[in-house]
């Protein structure tokens, strides 16, 4: 079981962070003039346009210097394979992701232009390497996108930043792949005011801490979605039981309810994200405001293949809300 890291934990993290990444804002969502109780965090901001360097980087930077000239590598849908290239050029090493054929080419190609390796493998091959541990085989600092303890602590920046800025929010939206970014996130925030509400969100077509907390134990699903940023298909049985002590629920999302996040953002925010970014925003939308109270959305990434955005910003009858 991955420990809930502590309050101090989040705040040193915070200062060794504070250098490289960007302390994003709080944005007010103007897409319903009626409901003014929603501010967006951007983290496409950030250098890598996600919010995964924030732990990435603080991971890296743990390692000793031995780790650290053995390389580094990770899995990735391939936001944390661009921080992990990213953070490896910052200290000089080299960086190699596995990454499904399947990942968006903008993806693949920031990877490789922040000087990293992509592996690109099919689907199974990726969740085989994990759930199998074939890092440990090889000679490389395996950084793991979910379990890694520094990981954690360091999307735990995120929280704090959250609380400093909002400290009255009854509310926060978090999308969930692997539970990296709900684990630290919901712990900083939980630390900081146990009361604020954590929603982990997750599409229709991937719903699998929904079906970890209903069936009581990890399930593997079948995930068929846009959103491949959190198309993780199983939580892992470390990762478990502190996303079930996090979150006050699971809330799922449909395809059709993210395309349409992904306009509103766009047009009223002047923001691109790609799916999985939008998720957040798209659960709190179908929340009725009296009951979501004063939240925040992450908005977590914003790299998007340009097929996939023309079809959706040219979608006949798309709604902006």
């Amino acid at each position: 079981m991955v420990d809930r890291p502590s309050l101090n934990e989040f705040k040193a993290a915070a200062k060794r962070l504070a250098s490289i990444i960007v302390r994003t804002p709080l944005i007010p969502y103007r897409g319903r003039a009626n409901d003014t109780q929603i501010l967006l965090k951007p983290e496409i901001l950030q250098p890598v346009n996600s919010f995964k360097l924030r732990g990435v980087f603080n991971a890296v930077v743990a390692l000793s210097a031995e780790e650290k000239a053995r390389g580094v590598s990770t899995v990735s849908a391939g936001n944390t394979a661009q921080a992990l290239a990213w953070s490896a050029r910052y200290f000089g090493i080299s960086a190699r992701s596995i990454m499904p054929d399947t990942a968006p080419l903008p993806k693949i190609e920031a990877v490789k232009a922040y000087g990293g390796i992509p592996v690109l493998v099919p689907t199974p091959e990726v969740f085989r390497f994990l759930r199998e541990h074939l890092w440990e085989k090889e000679a490389y600092s395996f950084i793991h996108p979910w379990t890694n303890r520094q990981v954690l602590i360091g999307h735990g920046s995120l929280g704090l930043e959250i609380m400093e800025d909002a400290s009255d929010i009854d509310a926060v939206f978090i999308p969930v792949g692997g539970g990296g970014l709900l684990g630290g996130v919901g712990s900083a925030i939980k630390a900081v005011n146990p009361s604020v509400r954590i929603y982990a969100v997750e599409p229709e077509g991937c719903p699998a801490l929904r079906s970890a907390v209903d069936q009581g134990r990890p399930v593997t699903v079948e995930c068929k979605t846009i959103c491949d940023g959190v198309a993780v298909p199983y939580i892992t049985a470390e990762m478990f039981p502190l996303l079930r002590e996090l979150i006050d629920d699971v809330l799922l999302v449909s395809e059709q309810s993210v395309r349409s996040a992904i306009r509103s953002i766009l047009w009223h925010s002047k923001m691109l994200a790609e799916p999985a970014g939008a998720l957040a925003l798209a659960a709190a939308l179908q929340m009725p405001p009296k009951q979501r109270g004063k939240s925040v959305c992450l908005v977590t990434g914003g790299s998007i293949g340009i097929e996939l955005l023309l079809e959706i910003l040219q979608e006949k009858g798309g709604s902006l809300k």
